[in-house]
């Protein structure tokens, strides 16, 4: 699977450093102001996915307790409001969605929102049965407005989210300041060996349709830490992955910050402080 990435790896490396939008910035944790504390967030929150807990041949234990000691530390050294994970928690296995409930999100500090990936094979039942609520479903912190969608289905295929939901939502806060959308699986393909992602123009459409929607946040392809766009501009971010047996050679979370003025700010953080990227085998 490592290897069928490995073009789009080299491909979207170098967006990590780009500037997104007027008011959103993509900047390395060293430049980032939150660490010296002069600036006072109105929200500040983590992203993570991948963790796919119960694959064969991987430390999924150790990656888990790994995550939820460097959103924890995140949470006491910079402050977070709340956590994102975004998908793959569990790897073909439903029935341990519970146990990572039990034995590791119930150590967060935090809140917690948990989104389906393919590899979860949840419905709406299921994902009630073990969170308490259905797996597409609207949240709001402070004024700010998260949208979530399943993007699979028991079988895992890869599909695009509710539409009638997402317009419905879209359209019911289109006077919020500041709506961000999560998904798992990406609403496209930007390059053609994609054949993992799925092809959502209606989506897409609705996403570029609402200029309050800034950004969507996607986990599901473990290659991929930066930031891809669709219609030139309007940009979605990966947070690439804490576990599995594939991916960057670092293994993290992405941080999102927001002003009192509606300012954001984004970033990746390599938890594992691994210093080789972009490494190239020819």
């Amino acid at each position: 699977m490592a290897n069928r990435r490995l073009f789009i790896t080299k491909s979207i490396g170098a967006l990590a450093t780009l500037s997104i939008l007027p008011n959103l910035n993509l900047l390395g944790k060293e430049e980032n102001p939150s660490i010296t504390g002069t600036i006072k967030y109105k929200l500040r929150f983590a992203l993570v996915s991948d963790g796919h807990y119960g694959q064969k041949n991987t430390p999924f234990d150790e990656n888990y307790e790994n995550m939820i000691g460097w959103i924890n530390k995140e949470y006491k050294t910079n402050g977070l409001d709340f956590v994102i994970v975004n998908g793959d928690i569990v790897h073909d296995r439903p029935d341990l969605l519970s146990v990572v409930k039990q034995q590791y999100f119930s150590k967060f500090k935090m809140p917690y929102y948990a989104i389906p990936g393919n590899h979860d094979f949840a419905d709406a039942k299921l994902w009630k049965s073990v969170f308490g609520y259905e797996d597409t479903y609207t949240f709001e912190k402070q004024d700010i407005v998260f949208v979530t969608a399943n993007t699979s289905n028991p079988k895992g295929e890869f599909l695009c989210p509710d539409n009638v939901y997402l317009k419905t939502q879209l359209e019911k806060f289109k006077n919020r300041a500041i709506v961000f959308v999560v998904l798992h699986i990406p609403p496209t393909k930007w390059l053609k060996e994609e054949f993992y992602n799925a092809e959502c123009e209606e989506t897409l459409n609705l996403l570029h349709s609402y200029p309050n929607v800034k950004a969507a946040f996607h986990g599901h392809d473990h290659a991929v830490d930066g930031v891809r766009y669709t219609n030139n501009k309007f940009p979605h971010f990966f947070d690439a992955h804490f576990g599995g047996n594939w991916g960057t050679t670092y293994k993290g979370y992405r941080i999102v910050e927001i002003t009192h003025d509606n300012k954001i700010n984004t970033y990746q953080v390599n938890a594992t402080n691994n210093p080789i990227l972009n490494s190239n085998t020819l």
